[in-house]
């Protein structure tokens, strides 16, 4: 068998292949959440989200519900400016360009069974 017919064999299983993983993972919910900034955004989704000590700077800084989803799902975790310990509660520091309204950062303290929001504060980049 010459080369291109096992290129040809080689590419069409291949492209099944992909046709039956799109197939059965189409309406399951994975990710590929490997890196450390993935998956520290993944552990402060999936916790329930309180706000009260920072609602006067969201109303200040003009932000809402939405900004601070979009925070958690594309934001920056600054590692060098959180506080990590083996044991809860964490602090951690995300930050984010939010358009038409700035560079920020936003602390969030992890407890054991939720997540607040503790300050946003605008930043230069």
């Amino acid at each position: 068998m010459n080369f291109v017919k096992r290129l040809i064999y080689y590419l069409s299983g291949v492209g099944i292949g992909i046709v039956l993983l799109m197939f059965f993972l189409s309406g399951k919910k994975t990710s590929c959440d490997y890196g450390p900034n993935a998956r520290t955004l993944k552990f402060l989704k999936n916790k329930p989200l309180q706000q009260n000590n920072s609602i006067n700077d969201l109303v200040f800084y003009q932000l809402d519900s939405i900004d601070i989803a979009e925070v958690l799902d594309e934001g920056e975790v600054n590692f060098r400016n959180s506080e990590i310990s083996k044991e809860l509660p964490n602090i951690y520091s995300v930050e984010h360009m939010i358009e038409k309204k700035g560079y920020f950062e936003f602390r969030f303290r992890v407890d054991q069974n939720s997540t607040r929001l503790i300050s946003i504060k605008p930043i230069n980049p």
